[in-house]
């Protein structure tokens, strides 16, 4: 039997606007405005799946006045990937997106201070949703407590990572379905695992709809910062005083409030939030984004460069900031181009740089924006043991750091960078320091997610020796929870090395080579090899 479906587009100061599809042999159907900006017009329409387009006289400066534009719609919630066309699915006389069945939404799951974030590029990792399912075994036996996807809404196939989107409400059809992506995130909730995503709010892509409908009425004119524009730039200052809305708001906030009660999502990375330069829209969006979970935990991040510590902790705009120069210092040190431990400290230990502490950096050693270890090791010429030794150090300080760690994908066994057409080289884990270096970054997430000491942001310097390149700090809660971590910075071995200034507690484990320490007269004694970090648990 068929039903009147309605569809809606929002083109408040446009004359004119129809609708056609493969429900009227692509005949153009008539649409008609209200008083607050909408055309609207009912469709009767069987069970089924059908395309669209909208047509519109535009208002767009860079085309002719009123001039007719094919556009899809805005809020599409799928795009057909031959076609290019909008895809409605109606049933039972209602529009759906899919008929997926959640099953672990009572699943218990990680706080924010307890993460460990593993940043995932679909297309490189597995190549689509299904891949990463298959993988979450992996995952699993990795530690890792959640999962950070670069971008999945659809973008366009030359722009291989995903940070120019087209279709904001769509999943990228190449990776999968809308059922497959839940499907993905009902899974890694059964594990435990939280799902990250990703998200461009600063610009998009040129072909956006909103674009071609009235780009002025959702965009700045001109980019805000043209040595770092990547395409249309979002207007968070323009306000619509006849409807009384701030138009790119009013868009983004749907776009949030959707992922998150559609696909359950349990935080977000803001891209850019720097060029978006607007502290009040960053603020509304993560309060509309938490308020869309439900008592759920959530995770509001953003990239922030050059860094503003007063945007990320409590009742801040953000949960965290990308800790870009925890990034800069911990490569210069693991790769030995510079040894500056003033420096080193005040990144290890955040609040020195005005962060408010535990949860509000985001730490990583690589990323989507930067290679990967070895690869940083290799322009160095530094290889083999050595290089795996150096990962293993910069692993260390990465998990013992006050603040959440994230690691890109393959950087838990050694990979090197490639482009964004190729896969990770999963066949190096059947290599012995590959595997070994595994192993160590699963003691050390292991070590992060259960350690009391590692959720807090307490730490004390209690031993510097830059002759020899040693760094000591000591964590611990206001329990019974201590952790103490030697690093080790340069390549020499160091025999009988005496760390004065150590915690009251006799008994020492090391944690990585499950050895007994005695502390006495407030000094350690051990020996400690090159380029070796050592955790010291009570």
């Amino acid at each position: 039997m068929a039903n009147l479906i309605e569809f809606e587009l929002f083109a408040p100061y446009n004359e004119k606007a129809t609708i056609k599809g493969s429900f009227s042999d692509w005949s153009d159907i008539e649409m008609e405005k209200d008083e607050n900006g909408y055309f609207r017009t009912k469709v009767e329409l069987e069970d089924g799946i059908y395309e669209y387009q909208f047509r519109v006289q535009s208002k767009s400066p860079f085309l002719d006045p009123d001039e007719w534009v094919e556009i899809n719609d805005p809020y599409a919630k799928e795009i057909n990937t031959e076609s290019g066309n909008s895809v409605v699915r109606v049933k039972e006389g209602e529009k759906i997106i899919d008929t997926y069945v959640w099953k672990n939404d009572d699943h218990s799951l990680p706080k924010n201070e307890q993460l460990v974030i593993y940043e995932l590029f679909v297309n490189k990792f597995s190549g689509n949703f299904k891949g990463i399912i298959e993988q979450l075994d992996y995952l699993s036996e990795l530690g890792i407590n959640a999962i950070q996807l670069i971008p999945i809404q659809a973008f366009p196939e030359d722009k291989k990572w995903g940070y120019t989107p087209r279709h904001y409400f769509a999943v990228e059809p190449r990776y999968g379905s809308s059922e497959d992506l839940k499907y993905l995130i009902d899974e890694c909730h059964g594990k435990g695992i939280r799902v990250l995503l990703d998200c461009v709010f600063n610009h998009s892509d040129t072909e956006n709809p909103l674009t071609q409908i009235n780009h002025d009425y959702w965009y700045r004119e001109q980019p805000n910062d043209p040595d770092h524009s990547w395409g249309p730039e979002f207007d968070y200052e323009y306000y619509d005083d006849n409807l009384d809305i701030k138009p790119a708001w009013q868009f983004i906030g749907d776009v949030v409030k959707f992922w998150v009660e559609e696909y359950h999502i349990d935080g977000f990375r803001y891209d850019a939030a720097k060029q978006i330069d607007n502290y009040d829209f960053l603020d509304w969006l993560s309060e509309q984004a938490r308020n869309s979970t439900g008592d759920k935990p959530f995770f509001n991040t953003a990239e922030y460069i050059p860094e503003n510590p007063q945007l990320a902790g409590f009742d801040r705009p953000v949960d965290a900031c990308w800790h870009e120069s925890f990034y800069q210092q911990a490569i210069v040190h693991i790769c030995g181009d510079n040894y500056n431990f003033e420096d080193l400290k005040e990144v290890v230990n955040c609040k020195q740089q005005g962060y408010q502490g535990a949860i509000s950096t985001i730490n990583y050693i690589s990323c989507h924006d930067h290679q990967s270890v070895f690869s940083e090791l290799g322009d160095r010429n530094i290889f083999e043991e050595e290089a795996f030794q150096r990962a293993k150090l910069g692993a260390i300080l990465l998990m013992t750091t006050v603040g959440v760690p994230l690691l890109w994908m393959g950087n838990e066994f050694g990979e090197y960078d490639a482009d964004a057409e190729s896969s990770i080289n999963w066949n190096l884990l059947e290599n012995e320091s590959n595997k070994n270096l595994f192993e160590t970054y699963q003691k050390l997430i292991r070590l992060k997610t259960q350690t009391n000491a590692l959720h807090t942001d307490n730490i004390d310097f209690i031993h510097e020796d830059i002759d020899n390149k040693v760094l000591v700090y000591h964590r611990w809660d206001n329990e019974d929870s201590r952790v103490v971590v030697v690093l080790n910075f340069s390549g020499n071995s160091l025999s009988d090395y005496r760390i004065p200034n150590f915690p009251n507690s006799t008994d020492w484990n090391d944690y990585l080579n499950d050895e007994e320490y005695q502390a006495s007269d407030n000094q350690l004694i051990l020996d400690i090899g090159e380029y070796e970090g050592k955790i010291l648990v009570s």
